[in-house]
């Protein structure tokens, strides 16, 4: 008679599948820094407890100076606690050493070490569906990625700093939080125009892009124009576009009104700029290969082959 397993609960299901990412994640480390993953003395239960008790008075160490102290970002943060760490190895005995700082130890091996590999990409991976509105939900936080994978499942890496979902975003501590990248939405204003004047994403555009947009709403489909310059980021660059849009802005008259005509010809003219100074490039580039192909000796076919 055939026995039938019975199914798991999802949660213990979404459990298993965790565990086992951690274990894969925490094999994929042990093979790229080369060491043994077993540290502890077998039966010697007093280990775990020394452990433990340097981790707790360094901690108090470094961190009752931090209480004093305001910082402006987590990599101000960082910064701090890294030169407090290096300082405290100056001032701590070693503890088999005692004539012997801990930094002085670690000059002394660092001559024995492995010299360091390639840094291990620790992160977070998981899938996340793309909303209607463009957004990824990603650790409670949502991030903007591009309007062409609205309604797809993407692979998102989450890191302490920053987040991945085909583009990269600088991660959200809080919980709740939005974080935009305008360029995700220049294919909406096609459809919809009023996204430069109400929508979130378009809220924070870099200067002088504001300033146009407020000069060109003076004038009939100035939203449109504006569009136009918007879409031709994706092809020329940021850094053309906003070169255009300032020269725009030089050449206004004090009433503050700019010429559509004149908007749209300085864009196509530094758009066209900038393609050109990237054929160049990669003429350039082509160019080297070729001359490198040629300092190259001839390959010497076996007797017999062509």
């Amino acid at each position: 008679m055939a026995v039938t397993p019975a199914r798991l609960h999802p949660r213990v299901a979404r459990a298993a599948r965790r565990h086992r990412a951690g274990q894969c994640l925490r094999a994929a480390r042990l093979r790229t820094r080369r060491y043994d993953p077993d540290f502890c003395i077998v039966a010697s239960g007093w280990e775990k407890g020394v452990v433990e008790k340097n981790v707790q008075d360094s901690s108090r160490r470094v961190w009752i100076d931090a209480r004093e102290k305001r910082f402006g970002s987590i990599d101000e943060l960082n910064a701090w606690v890294g030169e407090r760490c290096r300082a405290l190895w100056a001032e701590v005995k070693h503890p088999e050493h005692k004539q012997f700082s801990v930094a002085e130890v670690l000059e002394h091996e660092r001559l024995q070490m492995m010299p360091m590999p390639a840094p291990f990409d620790g992160c977070v991976e998981n899938t996340a569906w793309v909303s209607s509105t463009c957004l990824a939900t990603v650790a409670r936080n949502r991030y903007s990625v591009p309007c062409e994978l609205v309604g797809q499942m993407l692979s998102t890496q989450l890191y302490p700093t920053r987040m991945m979902v085909v583009a990269g975003h600088q991660r959200l501590m809080d919980k709740g939080k939005i974080r935009y990248d305008w360029r995700h939405c220049i294919p909406l204003l096609e459809r919809k125009l009023g996204a430069l004047r109400n929508g979130a994403p378009f809220a924070d555009l870099p200067e002088p892009l504001p300033r146009m947009h407020r000069a060109l709403l003076r004038e009939t489909g100035g939203d449109r124009v504006m569009a136009k310059l918007l879409a031709l980021v994706p092809g020329a660059g940021l850094d053309a576009v906003l070169v255009a849009v300032e020269l725009a802005l030089e050449g206004t008259p004090p009433s503050g009104r700019v010429s559509i005509e004149h908007v749209i010809n300085l864009g196509a003219t530094e758009c066209a700029a900038a393609a050109s100074q990237r054929c160049r490039c990669a003429a350039g580039k082509n160019a080297a290969y070729g001359r490198h192909r040629t300092l190259r000796p001839a390959a010497r076919h076996p007797v017999g082959r062509p």
